[in-house]
């Protein structure tokens, strides 16, 4: 292939398939299920926005541009990308440190995460690097993403029950708290609608699995919160609020908000390397702070409003204040907020999505900020790993159900651009969704146009019905999320793997047991995990098996341990089964070390070197010292089967010429009967285990 070729299939993979929609059928088949995948992203989307601590309109951005750019630039025809459970949760755990969920700064935090995720994935698949997936074991893998589920779920828990909870510094904490509130304060209204949409998922899944049950229990329950006006909402004046604490908080809220604003401003005249640079970025860090906590005391206060003469007039009281509960609008009321205009909002009864933007997300380049960067960098590689993994899962078995080919590497650039060029368009960080693709792959998609359709369905939603799902629950988003990661969650697995191989089963309890300690901080669980898996691997290998062998009565030669097999005293057959490398050289010498020190008649050493798939440095100088040193004490050492690749470096580092090139056999056999032919009437061939003669007399069976 050529370098022009290269090219067109690394950037333009999409024209392989392009043709194919010149049929009909095809055509037709890609519409129906980019439509079909369509209904169900919308409102997915809009969840997976809120799990990641953005506002709901941001997830329509992410199902926007990610999509399309992902099908046309990866190599899985089915795959359907865009905000996915895992990707958005670990985007909230590395930016609520930074930043209070939904506000400007953490949007902007988002972007950026985006852009570094796709430029990581991006960079990955240019330079062939997709291998570089594979430090993340399956274990790991499985342990984080059956606890991330349940995080994923028990994080929904607030919006389920109607009720605020401030978050802890640890997740489990933070639904304790979620419970006990809950007992005392659930919102009723809102729980019903949690169940309603709940059962109709569950109903449509299945009676009806082939329509999409969340596009029906988004429907049902928009039409149902509009009807009955679920949301409740009332504008005052900071005149109308009656308890002066109140007041003060409210006042230092707005106080600090437009000293945010000024310090931005300054922020964005002066240059990086402007002296006061840091100092005035820090006294911004500092007012952020100070306002997120203004705003959260505020959040958790509980008002009445008593009303005087019209709807609009009254004044605000502090529940605990009102000592007749006569005087009230019967509402419990809390603070959200406020207008341009700098008057006060308040809500109650439901939360409902709201106002959604109309048009398509403007063009921008997120800002780039180095020591944010920096911060990031540890999540943005994880998320682009742990995205990257699922996705490709994903996209490997639908490859093998279609037979199509799949380029790990393309697939990786694909996902790269995708999230790149979605960062230019406000998006935050996507990637392949299981459930989606499932969809899309049983609606009948045969090419990329699929996803591109897909696109096309949410472009016309943020052009032309935003406006019809203000009033869409967030109990039902709450609902969907819930529904989505129930499958995520497999005991099945863990047992299965415990089974295949007992320390992989550890290692992925372990991950799964700290994933839940650590969140929301679920980097920690990933590095310890892949940490332990690495550790693993180089136990594994610095104690691999090493087999003395003996005749079988078939003639082969065996593990004379395992089949309880006479070995020879004058010859000693060793296979060693793994790659000789740095770590494990040391424990291989000390094995021959010990045959030849267990067998004082011992005269020869076979080394077969069919388990050996490798070799480096330390390797080979080891192999040229044990050889030299037993020879001294009158054992020669002989190689056999030894693979091509380890020849080739044995060559090339001159051990053949200082060993000898008539020690190397091309398998034992051979190197056998060669010392048998040296050792001449000094060694009864009759009796010997290794010969075939023995095997003939029965006298190597027990």
């Amino acid at each position: 292939m050529n370098t022009n070729n290269r090219l067109i299939n690394l950037f333009f993979p999409f024209i392989t398939w392009l043709p194919e929609l010149a049929d009909k059928k095809v055509l037709r088949a890609d519409i129906i299920a980019g439509v079909t995948v369509a209904l169900v992203l919308i409102p997915q989307s809009m969840a997976y926005a809120a799990l990641a601590g953005l506002p709901p309109y941001y997830g329509l951005y992410a199902a926007f541009l990610p999509p399309i750019f992902a099908a046309l630039l990866g190599s899985s025809r089915q795959l359907a990308t865009g905000p996915v459970a895992v990707v958005s949760l670990l985007t909230a755990s590395a930016l609520e440190p930074l930043a209070t969920a939904g506000s400007d700064s953490y949007i902007v935090y988002a972007i950026l995460l985006a852009l570094m995720v796709g430029v990581f994935q991006l960079s990955l698949g240019l330079l062939r690097l997709g291998v570089l997936v594979n430090f993340l074991s399956h274990p790991v893998v499985m342990g984080f993403t059956n606890a991330a589920a349940i995080i994923i779920a028990t994080s929904q828990l607030p919006k389920i029950f109607g009720i605020e909870v401030e978050k802890e510094s640890h997740h489990y904490e933070t639904v304790w708290n979620t419970l006990v509130i809950a007992a005392s304060e659930t919102h009723m209204l809102t729980l019903v609608f949690s169940i309603l949409a709940f059962g109709i998922m569950a109903l449509m899944k299945k009676y009806y699995p082939k329509l999409p049950g969340v596009l029906f229990a988004v429907v049902i329950t928009t039409v149902i919160a509009s009807s009955i006006n679920y949301e409740k909402d009332l504008i005052i004046s900071i005149s109308q609020v009656a308890d002066k604490q109140v007041v003060e908080k409210i006042t230092r809220h707005m106080q600090r908000q437009t000293d945010i604003d000024k310090l931005d401003n300054w922020i964005d005249e002066l240059d990086n390397g402007h002296k006061k640079y840091k100092e005035i970025a820090l006294q911004l860090d500092l007012a952020i702070k100070h306002s997120q906590q203004t705003l959260k005391r505020l959040q958790q206060d509980r008002f009445a409003w008593v009303p005087a003469d019209g709807a609009s007039k009254g004044s605000l009281v502090l529940e605990e204040n009102i000592k007749n509960a006569q005087l009230t609008d019967g509402n419990t009321w809390e603070f959200n907020g406020f207008t341009k205009d700098g008057d006060i909002k308040l809500l109650s009864g439901g939360r409902v999505v709201g106002a959604i933007p109309k048009g398509l997300p403007s063009m921008s380049f997120p800002e780039i900020n180095l020591s944010l960067i920096t911060e990031l960098l540890v999540a943005a590689i994880t998320i682009a790993l742990i995205g990257f993994m699922e996705a490709i899962a994903i996209a490997k078995a639908m490859a093998t159900r279609t037979r199509q080919r799949l380029d790990t590497n393309q697939e990786l650039v694909g996902q790269g651009i995708a999230n790149i060029i979605g960062s230019l368009f406000q998006s935050y960080a996507t990637s392949g969704s299981f459930s989606r693709s499932a969809v899309n792959i049983g609606a009948g998609a045969k090419t990329g146009f699929a996803s591109v359709v897909t696109g096309l369905m949410v472009l016309i939603t943020l052009l032309f019905f935003t406006e019809l799902l203000y009033n869409l629950p967030q109990a039902t988003l709450a609902a969907v999320i819930m529904m989505a990661v129930i499958g995520l969650v497999n005991v099945k697995q863990f047992l299965h793997t415990w089974k295949v191989y007992r320390s992989d089963g550890v290692i992925a309890v372990i991950t799964f047991i700290l994933t839940l300690i650590f969140a929301p901080h679920l980097q920690n669980a990933i590095i310890i995990g892949v940490v332990l898996s690495l550790g693993m691997f180089l136990y594994r290998t610095m104690k691999p098996r090493v087999a003395a062998l003996s005749r079988f009565n078939d003639g082969t030669l065996r593990d004379a341990d395992m089949h309880q097999l006479d070995t020879c005293e004058n010859i000693s057959v060793i296979r060693f089964d793994g790659p000789l490398y740095f770590a494990n050289t040391s424990y291989f010498e000390d094995m021959i070390i010990e045959r030849s020190a267990n067998k004082p008649e011992l005269k020869y050493i076979v080394v077969d070197g069919q388990g050996i798939n490798s070799i480096d440095a330390t390797g080979e100088e080891m192999l040229a010292s044990v050889t030299r040193r037993l020879e001294k004490t009158g054992v020669i050492i002989v190689f056999a089967n030894f693979k091509r690749q380890v020849l080739l470096v044995l060559r090339n580092s001159g051990f053949f010429e200082k060993i000898g090139e008539e020690r190397f056999f091309a398998t034992a056999d051979q190197a056998i009967d060669s010392i048998l032919h040296e050792l001449g009437d000094s060694h009864d061939i009759v009796e010997c285990p290794l010969t075939m003669a023995c095997v003939v007399e029965g006298k190597s069976e027990r």
